[in-house]
C-alpha cells in the first residue's frame, strides 16, 4: 500500500491512492485479514471486482466502437491485492513456460521479440532456394474474450493450486461494470467473460491463457508479444504444406479458446530473395484471403519485404521533426539548457532510438545520416552536445547482449557460445550482410570487442 501510485485515478469506490498510502499502517492489518479470508474461500467481494470503463480512442479518427479501447478503472486496494497474487503466480510458474512470449516478463522487450523473429527468418534465408512467409495475426478484443473456465484448467495444469485457480475464476466472473463518457454514467451490467484491461492481473493471465499456442511443425515459429502474434513459416523447396497447416491449426486453436481472428487486419509479408521467384498462392484463413503487404509495423518497427530500414528511418525522422517544434518553443521561452536536454531525451531521442539494436547496423549510411541530422538540429536548439547515434547504439548492444547471456531461459541465449578458451564468444557465420548486420551477430561482435579491449 505504501508503493501505491498516487497519480492513478480512483476506482468506482472513489477512494484515491493517496488516502491508502497515507493510512497504510492503520489499514494494512484490516486488509490482510480480508485478503486472507478471500483466498481461503476463493471468493472476491463484488465491491472489489466492480469497474468503471473509460473508452480510450485507439486512433485520431473514430469510425466505429471498435476504435475505442475499454480501459477499466478498478479499486486501488484491489490492485494491491492483485500484485500479491501476481507475485505468487510468477514464483509458482516455471520460467521455461512459453519462452516465445516476450510481454510481461523480466528481461524481455519488443526489441527481443523483433530480433528473434528476424534472426529466425534471416538464418533460413541464408540457404539458397529458401523463402519466408511472416503472418502478423490480429485478434478482436483478445483480453475481453478470455473464458474463465478454460483459464482455470490451464492454470491448474501449469501447477497452481486449486484454491488459487478457483480464486482467479471467481475474480473474472460476476464483475459489475459501468461505462463513463465525460459526466455521463451508464447503467451497470455484470460480465462473466474476459479480463479487464486496467487490472494488474490481466496481462499475466492473458499470457498464461495463450501459453499453449505453440507451433506444430519444426519449420515454423510463433513469436508473441501480448496479443500480437506472428507466425513465421520457413519454406524450403517450395513446400508450404507445413506453414498452411500451421495457420489452420492456429485458427482451430482460436476457436477452441474463444479468440476471434480479425482477418481484415491480419497481414502477411513474404521474404523472398530468390533470383527466379514465382507468384505464390495467397493464404486463406476461414475462407478469407489475407492481405499481402510490402511493409508492416511490427511492434513499432517498420519491416519491409526487402528487409530494408529506409521506410522505418523515414517514419522516425518525420515523427522526431514534429517534436523539434516543441523544443524550439521551449528554447524561445528561455528554458534552462539542462531541462531542454532532458526534454530532448524524453521526447525526441526516445523516438529516434526505438528499436535501435534491431535496425542500426543494417541501416544504410544515408539512413544513419538522416537520423543524425535530426540530432544535430536538436543539438543547435538545446545549446549543448548530445550523444550521436553511434554513441547510443554501441552501449545498448552490449547491454542487451549481457542481459541475454545472463538469462538461460531467453530464446537467444543459445546463440552466445563461448569458445574453449572461455574468454570470447563464437562468431556467427553469415553468408549475406542481411544476417551479418542483424542483432545477434552484431551483439556477439560487440562482446568480443569489449573483451579484447579489456
Amino acid at each position: 500500500m505504501q508503493s501505491v501510485n498516487t497519480r492513478k485515478a480512483a476506482g468506482p469506490d472513489g477512494i484515491p491512492g493517496k488516502v491508502l498510502k497515507a493510512c497504510a499502517e492503520q489499514l494494512a492489518g484490516v486488509f490482510t485479514d480480508i485478503f486472507n479470508r478471500s483466498l481461503q474461500q476463493s471468493i472476491v467481494p463484488a465491491c472489489l471486482k466492480s469497474s468503471t470503463i473509460i473508452p480510450v480512442p485507439k486512433k485520431p479518427t473514430i469510425g466505429s466502437l471498435n476504435d475505442y479501447r475499454p480501459v477499466a478503472l478498478t479499486p486501488v486496494i484491489m490492485k494491491c491485492f492483485e500484485k500479491l497474487v501476481a507475485r505468487h503466480i510468477r514464483k509458482t510458474i516455471p520460467p521455461s513456460v512459453d519462452p516465445h512470449q516476450f510481454a510481461y516478463r523480466e528481461n524481455r522487450s519488443t526489441e527481443d521479440a523483433i530480433a528473434v523473429a528476424l534472426h529466425t527468418a534471416l538464418s533460413h534465408l541464408e540457404h539458397q532456394g529458401n523463402y519466408v512467409r511472416m503472418l502478423f495475426i490480429d485478434y478482436s478484443s483478445a483480453f475481453n474474450t478470455i473464458k474463465p473456465d478454460i483459464l482455470k484448467d490451464k492454470l491448474y495444469h501449469l501447477g497452481l493450486s486449486s484454491s488459487i485457480c478457483c480464486w482467479i475464476k471467481n475474480f473474472l466472473t460476476g464483475r459489475p461494470q459501468t461505462v463513463r463518457m465525460g459526466p455521463h454514467l451508464s447503467s451497470s451490467i455484470t460480465l462473466n467473460t474476459g479480463s479487464p484491461q486496467g487490472c494488474v492481473l490481466s496481462p499475466l493471465l492473458y499470457s498464461l491463457y495463450t501459453y499453449d499456442c505453440t507451433p506444430a511443425h519444426q519449420s515454423n515459429s510463433i513469436i508473441k508479444f501480448a496479443d500480437d502474434t506472428t507466425v513465421i513459416g520457413l519454406i524450403s523447396g517450395g513446400d508450404e504444406s507445413a506453414y498452411r497447416d500451421e495457420v489452420d491449426k492456429l485458427s482451430s486453436w482460436c476457436s477452441a479458446n474463444n479468440l476471434t481472428l480479425n482477418t481484415a487486419k491480419t497481414k502477411e509479408i513474404i521474404l523472398d530473395f530468390r533470383k527466379r521467384s514465382t507468384d505464390l498462392a495467397p493464404l486463406l484463413i476461414n475462407g478469407v484471403c489475407v492481405d499481402r503487404v510490402q511493409s508492416f509495423k511490427f511492434l513499432g518497427v517498420h519491416v519491409t519485404d526487402r528487409l530494408s530500414w529506409s521506410t522505418n528511418t523515414t517514419v522516425l525522422v518525420k515523427k522526431a521533426q514534429k517534436r523539434l517544434h516543441f523544443l524550439r518553443v521551449l528554447r524561445r521561452d528561455k528554458l534552462d539548457t539542462k531541462l531542454l536536454a532532458t526534454f530532448y531525451r524524453a521526447t525526441v531521442e526516445s523516438i529516434l532510438t526505438y528499436g535501435i539494436t534491431v535496425w542500426y547496423t543494417g541501416s544504410t549510411t544515408a539512413d544513419k545520416k538522416a537520423i543524425q541530422r535530426v540530432i544535430n538540429t536538436a543539438q543547435k536548439i538545446v545549446g549543448c552536445s548530445l550523444p550521436t547515434l553511434e554513441d547510443i547504439a554501441n552501449p545498448r548492444y552490449l547491454r542487451r547482449a549481457g542481459s541475454i547471456v545472463g538469462d538461460p531461459y531467453h530464446p537467444g541465449h543459445g546463440l552466445f557460445q563461448l569458445l574453449p578458451s572461455g574468454r570470447r564468444y563464437r562468431s556467427y557465420k553469415a553468408r549475406t550482410n542481411r544476417l551479418k548486420d542483424s542483432f545477434f551477430p552484431t551483439a556477439i561482435r560487440s562482446l568480443n570487442l569489449q573483451q579484447q579491449v579489456t
